[in-house]
């Protein structure tokens, strides 16, 4: 999977990364960042009736086997689907600048849900196109290179996060996803203001919660009744473990280095512009996702006083499921 990765998703060839060197993890100190209480509201939520208060031994083996993942994160990356195999195909071609909206029309047409998923795409609300678009090829050509790359992204990411087995998996796996859409998108709209790649935003989102289903699996195969430890250490421990799981399987998987960097380093005081617009989107995302479950009313302070005009505009924008459109 890791080469293929690498050459559609961008500049990894002409930039070495060397693969003995770790993963940057997040710091501990990330636990008490304006995110953490967030984070954790969201795994408690994600639990629901799976939530116990498992011993400390049980927790411990949790956290201990994703450090010993991020160590070897080909084992890690072994727990995720792979992604349709015409997809590589049209993202090396995006990368090919003699590539027509015919040919990408013809490559598209070998996947027929792919093909809706364009068509759904290039109708959706933010291309506000004035007629229905119904051919292929009218739909690459509305979307355009960037729009093609963020969307066909998006399909790669879905059965990595969304194809789960454990129970527990596959019982948050769903929000797992939603929330990681509009991680990858709130970042790729932040991303411009703070001088950061906004496709490259799009990827670190889409990125950052693939540790979170590995560790869930892991819960799965080793907590007892495959449920989920609720102290607030423990959930925590885990968003910090499952971070630096993700980072390292994105080095593994030698996506761009600064998607790597931003993952491991987006709750860090001095985070660069990528991990900034990173940590952004994934709070906007993470307090969307709790809102519209109804954990968050609408005069929460965190949706009233945590925000500024720009976070705000993101947010609203993530509320309709039919606008998590992607930019061109």
């Amino acid at each position: 999977m890791k080469k293929w990765l690498a050459q559609w998703f961008g500049g990894t060839h002409s930039v070495p990364v060397p693969a003995a060197v770790p993963a940057p993890a997040p710091r501990a100190a990330a636990l008490r960042g304006a995110g953490a209480e967030v984070g954790i509201a969201f795994l408690k939520w994600l639990a629901g009736p799976a939530a116990n208060e498992a011993q400390a031994p049980a927790a411990r083996l949790v956290l201990d086997e994703l450090a010993r993942l991020a160590h070897t994160p080909s084992a890690a990356a072994g727990l995720v689907p792979r992604v349709p195999a015409v997809i590589p195909q049209l993202l090396r071609s995006l990368r090919d600048d003699s590539v027509s909206a015919a040919d990408l029309s013809r490559q598209l047409s070998q996947d027929v849900v792919l093909v809706a998923e364009v068509i759904r795409e290039a109708n959706s609300p933010y291309y506000r196109s004035s007629t229905p678009v119904r051919t292929i090829e009218g739909a690459v050509v509305m979307l355009g290179q960037n729009g093609m790359r963020m969307l066909l992204a998006r399909v790669a990411f879905r059965p990595i996060i969304s194809m789960q087995t454990g129970r527990l998996a596959r019982q948050v796996a769903p929000q797992v996803w939603s929330q990681s859409e509009k991680c990858a998108l709130a970042a790729s709209l932040l991303a411009p203001a703070l001088g950061a790649n906004p496709f490259e935003a799009y990827l670190a989102g889409l990125m950052k919660n693939v540790g979170l289903i590995v560790a869930f699996r892991v819960i799965d195969q080793a907590g007892p009744g495959d449920s989920l430890p609720q102290s607030d250490g423990f959930l925590g421990a885990l968003l910090v473990s499952a971070r630096a799981l993700s980072a390292a399987i994105a080095r593994e998987w030698e996506f761009p280095p600064g998607v790597v960097q931003a993952i491991g380093q987006a709750w860090d005081a001095e985070a660069p512009p990528l991990a900034q617009a990173l940590a952004q989107g994934d709070r906007l995302a993470t307090l969307r996702v709790l809102a519209d479950g109804g954990v968050l009313g609408d005069d929460d302070p965190q949706l009233v006083d945590g925000m500024d005009a720009v976070q705000r505009s993101c947010f609203d924008k993530l509320h309709d499921k039919e606008n998590d459109a992607v930019p061109d």
